[in-house]
């Protein structure tokens, strides 16, 4: 469960605490270092890293050529980095991870929502989250790329 104040403090105000924390339990990690490593539809088994610049490194080594989460929302490592040495050390911040994870994350929530015809029925909802978090683990949605696709607020 992710403290409340982390929460308050850091989670895009987009979206409610209640989603961030449900957010966090299903697509996440507690871990603020964690590294979760898939190439294709495998796992690649990694070492747990004990300290961020282990985190960093282990991120670092596996960027670009297999698909990297990091940290409590277990972020895409690579999205919009070119080359492995702009990797910011936010990724292992739980705080910055937070911030990040949430703001892409609403976004995703969003792009599925107007799928949905923006739904308000208390019924279709937790469909509409299913499915955000289905698109958020694994970056499409209905043939979109989500975290590379426009917003749709914008």
């Amino acid at each position: 469960m992710v403290d409340a104040a982390l929460i308050q403090q850091c989670a895009d105000r987009a979206l409610k605490p209640a989603i961030v924390e449900t957010f966090v339990e299903r697509a996440g990690s507690q871990d603020p270092i964690a590294v979760t490593v898939r190439s294709g539809s495998r796992v690649v088994l990694v070492p747990k890293p004990a300290t961020p610049d282990e985190a960093l490194a282990l991120i670092r080594q596996h960027v670009g050529r297999n698909v990297v989460r990091v940290g409590i929302t277990q972020y895409p490592a690579g999205l919009g980095v070119v080359e492995a040495g702009e990797l910011q050390p936010d990724l292992v911040d739980a705080c910055a991870n937070l911030r990040m994870g949430t703001a892409l994350f609403a976004k995703v929530f969003r792009i599925v929502t107007k799928w949905y015809g923006n739904p308000t029925e208390k019924e279709v909802l937790p469909q509409v989250f299913d499915d955000a978090i289905i698109a958020w683990q694994t970056g499409y949605f209905e043939g979109t790329a989500v975290f590379q696709a426009p917003d749709p607020t914008e």
